[in-house]
C-alpha cells in the first residue's frame, strides 16, 4: 500500500508541492507482510521523494537489493550505467538488471558487461497490458529462481 497517492504525473517532490502534501521520508516504511514484495520507485533511482532524499537514498535506507528496469531505447546505456553507479555508491546490492521493449541485443550487453552486472531478462512492450499478459511474459522472458 502507498504511503502517498500523488495525481500529478511529475517526481514526487514536485508533485507534493503543486498538491499540498508533505511526505516524511522518515515515515516510509516496509509493510510487514510475509511473502516476497516488489518496491517499485518513480521515474529512477536519482529522482528526488522530497528535495533532500532520493529513492536511491531510500532503497539504502531499507538495504534490500534491487532489481533495475531499464528500457531499451536510446539512452539507456547512459542513464542505466549511471543508476548502477548511484545505487552502489550508496551500497545497495544490485540484484540484476531487468529490460523492457525490444530487442537490443548490443545496448543490453554493453550495460551488462560496463556495468558488472546480470541480465535477468527482457519483457517485450505487450499489448494488451494486463495481468495475465504480464505473468505470461515474465515467465516465458525471466529465469523466475534468479529474483530469489
Amino acid at each position: 500500500p502507498e504511503a502517498w497517492r500523488l495525481a500529478t504525473p511529475c517526481s514526487p517532490h514536485r508533485a507534493a508541492a503543486l498538491e499540498g502534501v508533505r511526505i516524511d521520508p522518515a515515515a516510509l516504511m516496509l509493510p510487514d507482510m510475509p511473502g516476497r514484495l516488489v518496491v517499485e520507485g518513480a521515474g529512477g533511482v536519482l529522482v528526488p521523494i522530497v528535495d533532500d532524499f532520493l529513492f536511491a537514498d531510500l532503497f539504502a535506507r531499507w538495504a534490500l537489493p534491487v532489481v533495475l528496469v531499464a528500457r531499451t531505447g536510446l539512452g539507456t546505456i547512459n542513464h542505466s550505467l549511471l543508476s548502477l553507479e548511484a545505487l552502489r555508491s550508496r551500497g545497495v546490492d544490485v540484484l540484476g538488471i531487468a529490460f523492457i521493449g525490444d530487442a537490443q541485443e548490443d545496448s543490453e550487453a554493453t550495460i551488462a558487461r560496463l556495468g558488472a552486472v546480470r541480465r535477468l531478462g527482457r519483457l517485450p512492450l505487450l499489448d494488451p497490458l494486463d495481468a495475465a499478459s504480464l505473468k505470461a511474459a515474465f515467465l516465458n522472458s525471466f529465469d523466475v529462481e534468479a529474483f530469489g
